[in-house]
């Protein structure tokens, strides 16, 4: 399947009521599994992600099959080996791509029995589960924050707790910082001093949560006001002070001169001034699920980037950064990186653009809809297998069409 994008015929004026937050669904789905409690999570998000997550939580069947869902993977792997019972904990092709090795290895450390299914390293994996020892152990703090979150929302469960070391530079600690206020929001003693995390050994006391909306999701809508003087666009149930390390979205893009105004947990988007710096450069090691759409709104707003922290987006749903290459290629735009994906540049070379362009999406939900604003500066896109998008924003071809895009399936 195609669709051919096209851009609003008007001006661009809408209101957008946002998915809910995958990143906090998932943590409290594996917390509230961990709780005594049995109170409910109340606007969880419907991606697919968190609902292959709650399906295969509810399952009594030995083979859980998660799909693409990489946070699922990392998450129930870590559940599971402190569950009594057996699991076997399988996905699709390119899940058993990625690798998972750093989390068995730790597990392991701490009394887990796992076995790999196929592959070393990789899913899929048979666990065996029960009551863990726990104790200290030392990770990389430049693997996925995956790994270092699944590892401490099931550290309250061991018997001597968790004492877990970062060693060398820490990546997307957002998303540690999220794990950890979640935790202590219900019944968890954590300390991080220096680059130790602890967590006591104890119990949560989940009494119901209403979870926000995605700021992930929301960089997409960021991405079509930037070529759009006086465009507006709201943003519904955003928190200005989220848990969320891309709500660092309001600082990015307020040095592109795009202005947010909080109002009712309410976000509204204006450009006022064409603000065209010579280049922008930012690290991305807190908020990595931004870049895709960084890179694609700055290429079309002919700014030259430099982005760093940019590692792990090698071994997410694609290899992000050989993916962004190959499709902005076809616009006219040639990227450069490194083998180990520690930066992505854009420094204004470019080339002829291909006719009537498609962009592959790679089986990954963000390709899809980083690529969309484009439409917004050539006139229409046209994106491969867009139904994709479920991953996270299951509504986005909606809200477009909404917001007066024109979607239309070749």
């Amino acid at each position: 399947m195609i669709y051919k994008v096209s851009r609003p015929k008007g001006s661009l004026h809408t209101t957008i009521s946002l998915p809910a937050s995958k990143s906090i669904s998932n943590r409290l789905l594996i917390i509230h599994a961990l709780s005594a409690n049995t109170s409910g999570i109340e606007n969880l998000s419907e991606s697919d992600d968190t609902v292959l997550m709650k399906r295969a939580l509810k399952s009594v069947d030995l083979v859980k099959d998660i799909g693409h869902g990489g946070t699922a993977m990392r998450f129930l792997t870590a559940f599971y080996s402190c569950r009594e019972g057996v699991v076997n904990l399988t996905g699709s092709d390119r899940m058993k791509e990625r690798p998972i090795g750093p989390l068995v290895d730790a597990l392991r450390l701490l009394g887990a029995e796992i076995n790999y299914l196929g592959n070393k390293g990789f899913p899929p994996l048979g666990i065996k589960g029960k009551k863990l020892s726990g104790g200290a152990i030392d990770i990389k703090g430049n693997i996925s924050s995956q790994f270092i979150s699944a590892l401490l929302m099931v550290a309250p469960t061991f018997e001597k707790g968790l004492a877990l070391t970062l060693k060398g530079d820490v990546v997307s600690s957002a998303y540690i910082k999220m794990t950890l206020s979640l935790m202590n929001q219900y019944g968890a003693e954590t300390k991080w001093t220096e680059n130790t995390i602890k967590v006591a050994p104890g119990n949560y006391k989940l009494d119901g949560y209403t979870v926000e909306s995605d700021w992930s999701a929301a960089s997409y809508w960021y991405a079509m006001i930037l070529p759009e003087l006086h465009a507006k666009i709201t943003l519904c149930h955003l928190e200005k002070d989220s848990l969320q390390g891309d709500s660092d979205l309001v600082n990015i893009f307020q040095k592109l001169g795009v202005v947010t105004e909080f109002k009712n947990k309410t976000a509204s988007l204006q450009k006022f001034t064409n603000i065209i710096p010579g280049r922008f450069e930012y690290d991305f090691t807190d908020s990595p699920d931004l870049v895709q759409s960084m890179a694609v709104i700055l290429s079309m707003s002919a700014i030259p980037f430099k982005f760093t922290g940019t590692q792990t987006l090698r071994i997410k749903e694609t290899d992000r950064i050989a993916a962004l290459q190959a499709e902005l290629k076809k616009l006219g735009f040639i990227l450069t990186s490194d083998p180990a994906g520690s930066y992505l540049e854009w420094s204004g070379k470019r080339c002829d653009p291909e006719k009537n362009p498609l962009i592959n999406t790679y089986h990954d939900h963000r390709m899809a809809m980083a690529f969309v604003p484009a439409a917004l500066v050539l006139g229409e896109i046209r994106i491969d297998a867009p139904l994709v998008v479920s991953k996270s924003y299951p509504g986005f071809w909606k809200d477009l069409k909404k917001a007066g895009f024109g979607v239309e399936e070749e």
